[in-house]
């Protein structure tokens, strides 16, 4: 199983990123979640298939025709999956 982390930067908080991120990840087979951090990005955790996870990153640079997506930090992740999608 395939694992990364991503910060997402711009208009992110506020205009239903999260849940739309969550609504992608399960429709790809994905678990993790999606936060608010206090900077004001949202920290995305995606755990399943490579293929999936890239179709996630994708997603993630343009999100719901709310939000204006500056910068996609990918991070590698090592933990241990979560159950499920959250949103936190």
């Amino acid at each position: 199983m395939a694992a990364a982390r991503f910060l997402v930067s711009g208009r992110v908080q506020g205009v239903f990123y999260r849940a739309s991120a969550r609504e992608q990840a399960l429709t790809l087979g994905l678990v993790g979640y999606a936060k608010n951090l206090p900077d004001g990005r949202v920290e995305v955790l995606a755990c399943g298939s490579e293929s999936a996870i890239e179709a996630l990153e994708r997603w993630l640079w343009r999100g719901p025709s709310t939000a204006k997506v500056t910068e996609v930090q990918r991070e590698a992740w090592s933990g241990a999956a979560p159950k499920g999608f959250s949103t936190t």
